[in-house]
């Protein structure tokens, strides 16, 4: 069972049908024994990174999913999701986020007024190591992007693959042992969106 994160936000429904086409069971709750007892994490992400870690602090979550990230269930975050698991996001005047990898979220600032923020498109994911969620996706498959920050880990090596826009390289997906976390919308991705989200079904948690 794939438990989906319900933080009052976020695209949760376009997740769940996704798995639902892949006939893995997931169900989506706010509920902190449901989340504890959950055999795979998804928090999925659209809006902001202040109302998303207020929405969680006042539902009671925070400690809830630190706790399971720390227990080692397997856990995946997408877009804002990819954001909130940091220390810090410079969204909303700046603001503390989970904690569960240590860096920061930082908004696109490009020389070039005429590169569009938010960076919304399709971008080639650039494959630094090899992870189990990747099996059977080859290095420079494209997926679809909608964000105006992107992910700066302190520690290099949490940096699994990265994306270039327009001329600036930017962490896509990072992770550490059970947790992953995705820049770009798995859901949103098409046939390799599905194959990243089948794999993470299947995921034990150890890479």
């Amino acid at each position: 069972m794939i438990t989906i994160i319900d933080y009052r936000a976020g695209n949760l429904t376009s997740v769940r049908l996704a798995f639902e086409y892949l006939g893995v069971p997931s169900e989506i709750t706010a509920d902190p024994e449901r989340i504890l007892a959950a055999e795979r994490i998804v928090f999925p992400g659209v809006g902001a990174a202040g109302a998303a870690m207020r929405n969680i602090t006042e539902l009671g979550l925070a400690p809830v999913l630190r706790r399971v990230v720390r227990r080692g269930t397997p856990f995946m975050g997408m877009c804002l999701g990819a954001q909130i698991v940091l220390d810090y996001s410079e969204e909303d005047d700046g603001i503390d986020c989970l904690g569960l990898v240590q860096g920061r979220a930082l908004r696109f600032r490009h020389e070039r007024p005429s590169v569009k923020v938010p960076h919304m498109g399709w971008n080639r994911l650039m494959i630094d190591r090899v992870h189990p969620v990747l099996e059977g996706i080859n290095n420079h498959s494209e997926f679809y992007f909608v964000h105006s920050y992107y992910p700066v880990p302190v520690n290099t090596a949490d940096i699994i693959g990265r994306t270039d826009y327009e001329g600036m390289d930017f962490a896509a997906m990072i992770g550490r042992d059970n947790l992953l976390a995705t820049q770009f919308h798995p859901e949103k991705s098409g046939r390799l969106g599905l194959r990243l989200l089948e794999n993470f079904s299947r995921w034990n948690g150890i890479c």
